[in-house]
């Protein structure tokens, strides 16, 4: 038994993967190259990502093979003996589904982004309080996730309200792949409930938007000139500590040219929150240089949705029955409480495929 690996290998670009490899390796005996830093780093990380795919994909057209073998010789053996090779044949399949588990992902989470970490931003929609609220329940949700799947997770900026929840916040979701599981999660999220703040116990709809950047590292080229900046230090509030409550430690930078606003109050001193600030605003630069070409190649942006009714992209519904639904996908959980709590891995890898198919 043979795998007949043609299919496969048009479903994992094989061919294509094995040309760019042999470009890539071509261009590394350019010694041009290696006197450009960025650049090298850049073809090495495209390399080893392609590499790993192609060593994944040996790997599974070996076990498949092997797979063949021992069910020809369970074919040929008495009964006595069949234990054993149902025990190998079980043994490789459990190998054969973690590999091909690994490859879907280097399929998945193939864009040139997607290794990097992610800042999280979570900003309060339509619904007063009730939006407040909200906001503060999905940023609970996002620091769960990030622990459960083994990310570092900070609260860079948050801005609570004295009544009720939060109207805004920024996290740092810190590892490997971090932005690319991410990158579905931006857009508008909608919550329908009983109020907790209605003393007629009337259902309501609350919104609130995601929106999800990659962190870029320091080699790519972000110019941020200094006379386009405004920095403004203010008293920081809310997680900040009581030393932090004291002093003017918290940043909001300007960029004057796009108004972009980015500001960060979590650490104890000003130069670390600066320092920050600008990671994010090198962050926000880029990923609006690679927005505007994608509205170039489609004019509708869907993360520029307003934040309320008819723009939602998931809805997570606690009344009059339970359930989290994904309207890109059409995937629904009715354990919506798990999904708040985290578990949102079934929505990720969904919306993933999603985007890899093409649908």
């Amino acid at each position: 038994m043979v795998l007949k690996s043609t299919r496969y290998e048009v479903i994992f670009d094989v061919p294509e993967k094995k040309i760019r490899l042999e470009e890539l390796d071509h261009r590394l005996l350019d010694p041009e190259i290696w006197r450009d830093p960025a650049g090298l780093k850049a073809i090495q990380s495209e390399r080893s990502g392609i590499a790993e795919t192609l060593t994944l994909f040996n790997r599974i057209c070996g076990l498949y093979d092997d797979l063949g073998v021992m069910l020809d010789l369970a074919g040929d053996m008495d009964g006595d003996d069949d234990q054993g090779i149902d025990d190998d044949i079980k043994a490789i399949l459990a190998d054969l589904n973690t590999l091909i588990k690994a490859v879907e992902k280097t399929h998945m989470l193939s864009g040139k982004d997607d290794e990097f970490s992610a800042f999280v931003e979570i900003h309060a929609g339509a619904g007063g309080l009730e939006a407040q609220d909200w906001a503060e329940m999905l940023l609970r949700m996002y620091l769960r996730w990030a622990d459960q799947n083994g990310f570092e997770a900070r609260i860079m900026d948050i801005a609570s309200d004295e009544e009720a929840g939060i109207k805004g916040a920024t996290i740092e979701i810190e590892g490997k792949w971090a932005f690319g599981y991410l990158k579905c999660e931006s857009g508008v999220h909608r919550l329908v409930r009983i109020s907790p703040y209605d003393s007629n116990n009337r259902r309501h709809t609350s919104f609130a938007s995601i929106m999800v950047t990659p962190e870029v590292e320091q080699s790519i080229d972000i110019q941020i000139d200094d006379k386009d900046l405004r920095i403004d230090t203010y008293r920081a509030s809310g997680h900040g500590g009581q030393h932090v409550n004291k002093t003017d430690s918290a940043v909001r930078i300007t960029h004057l040219p796009t108004g972009i606003v980015v500001q960060c109050q979590n650490e104890r001193s000003q130069h670390k929150n600066k320092a920050y600030a600008m990671k994010v605003l090198a962050s926000k630069l880029y990923e609006r240089e690679e927005d505007q070409l994608r509205q170039e190649q489609d004019a509708a942006n869907s993360l520029k949705k307003e934040i309320a009714w008819g723009s939602q992209i998931r809805s997570y519904i606690l009344h009059p029955y339970r359930m989290a639904k994904d309207h890109r996908t059409g995937l629904d959980v009715g354990n919506v409480d798990a999904v708040l709590d985290g578990d949102l891995n079934a929505f990720i890898d969904a919306c993933l495929m999603q985007q890899t198919s093409g649908k």
